[in-house]
């Protein structure tokens, strides 16, 4: 298997950047302090008992990047229904890892950020 690049992983840095900006406005806004990472953070909420509320962050790190993704560390039962493919890139309760794009499970895992996101709007954590 030859070894992966660092242009694999900015492709892949790219895509999960691209889906996690999707929920980027109105309540959620990037982080500007996090220059080489991209953080969704949303503000202070009363469901949130006035902490700032972190939706997810795509990350590169030396050997993979990773997509971290808050709602289901909040609610582990969205992950009910995520493929075993999906499952195995799972690292700790809420983050991704990943060395290549992987259009399936990048699709997979656009839905799942949907999921999280729609949830966290139904809890009142992002409003």
């Amino acid at each position: 298997m030859p070894a992966k690049t660092k242009s694999d992983f900015g492709a892949a840095y790219a895509k999960l950047k691209s889906i996690m900006q999707r929920h980027e406005g109105g309540a959620l806004k990037a982080n500007p302090d996090a220059l080489e990472n991209y953080v969704l953070i949303g503000p202070p909420t009363q469901a949130s008992k006035g902490k700032d509320v972190w939706f997810g962050a795509v990350q590169t790190r030396k050997n993979y990047v990773s997509y971290h993704l808050m709602p289901i560390y909040v609610f582990p039962e969205l992950l009910d229904t995520i493929s075993p493919e999906l499952k195995k890139r799972m690292q700790g309760k809420s983050c991704f890892n990943f060395t290549r794009v992987d259009e399936k499970l990048f699709n997979e895992l656009a839905d799942l950020t949907q999921q999280g996101y729609e949830r966290f709007k139904k809890e009142k954590l992002i409003v």
